[in-house]
């Protein structure tokens, strides 16, 4: 039997047992004939389903161990509902075995819905819940974007995209390019203000919901950047905003955030700066990130989307005169594509 059917078949017998006690504990009388269908799935080895039987609905996770860790996820829940977040409530959980039990923040993304014209208002509700959080005190046990995560996640960049993908190998005046460029994004994130960072704070994470949005995929919390979510809602992997509209919702987020006293930068075109230059240091991770989820998970659709990261890229590389070596690497990556046609 595969291995996802024998998981999804010890899931199913764990319902069974949790779910009679969840309902007598809530008073809500006998379990009623449900159904258990595919909810989402993600780049990572988790799956969500949803439980529908009579008035109830309910999300599961499952979240297979050693690959995902469902504890940092409980955890996570905790902290950010402390601060009025939107987040999953957790009616029942096996961390050993990765299962979770979660009420239901509803069937649309706000990737499904958001257009020019519900734009505004979306994003003005996603700002509220991110400046919440980032109020939160720095007192949990999380890690923080440090000099080594940074690092690893940059290397992405090299090692499957340009390595696995291109399959070039950096000469020595590429690598020396590599080497300064690293330094400066690293350098220009580390030396931002400090909050909770959720890592992955874009349309697809967040759902249309009451109070709105709902939040998800916030397991990988760290402390770290001021800019990284802000950056991540306006600059993710799958729509684009014109420049104008983003400079606006990156001011109103800006001014928000100095009057609760987030620690932002004082000076507006500083942050830009430091925003525009923490946005090269993820799109360079996820472009690596995708192309180890092609080649060693076998899910090619996600390189679909690197064009839309080399272009946030090129954006900022032609307002950051500073980073014009990362342009010229750039640039070397794509002479031997053009020298073969």
């Amino acid at each position: 039997m595969p291995e996802q059917d024998l998981r999804l078949q010890q899931l199913q017998s764990w319902l069974d047992e949790q779910l009679p006690i969840l309902f007598n504990a809530q008073g809500w009388g006998a379990v009623p004939p449900a159904t258990l269908t595919a909810a989402s799935s993600d780049a990572s080895f988790r799956r969500y389903f949803r439980w529908e039987g009579g008035a109830h609905t309910f999300v599961v996770m499952d979240a297979p161990p050693p690959q995902e860790n469902c504890k940092s996820f409980v955890d996570i829940a905790d902290l950010l509902a402390k601060s009025g977040i939107n987040v999953p409530k957790i009616y029942a959980e096996d961390l050993p075995r990765g299962f979770l039990l979660l009420n239901d923040l509803g069937r649309k993304t706000y990737l499904d819905v958001i257009d020019a014209q519900n734009a505004d208002q979306l994003f003005s509700d996603a700002i509220d819940a991110l400046l919440a959080f980032q109020q939160l005190p720095m007192d949990a046990p999380l890690p923080s974007y440090d000099v080594a995560l940074l690092r690893r996640e940059l290397e992405l960049f090299p090692e499957w995209y340009v390595r696995r993908h291109l399959g070039i190998e950096f000469d020595t005046r590429q690598r020396d390019l590599w080497q300064r460029v690293s330094e400066q994004l690293i350098d220009s994130a580390l030396a931002q203000p400090k909050v909770l960072v959720h890592r992955d704070y874009m349309p697809r994470n967040l759902m249309i919901s009451a109070p709105n949005p709902g939040v998800l995929d916030f397991q990988d919390a760290v402390y770290g950047p001021v800019t990284y979510d802000i950056t991540c809602l306006f600059k993710d992997a799958f729509l684009s905003w014109p420049q104008a509209r983003v400079r606006a919702w990156q001011r109103s987020y800006w001014e928000r955030a100095a009057q609760l006293g987030i620690p932002v930068h004082a000076d507006f075109d500083a942050f830009l700066r430091a925003s525009d230059l923490m946005g090269v240091q993820r799109h360079l991770k996820v472009i690596g990130i995708f192309a180890r989820i092609c080649h060693r998970d076998g899910k090619p659709r996600y390189l679909a989307d690197v064009p839309r990261f080399f272009a946030y890229i090129e954006a900022v590389l032609a307002d950051r005169p500073e980073l014009r070596e990362l342009g010229e690497l750039l640039a070397s990556l794509r002479e031997p594509a053009e020298a073969s046609v």
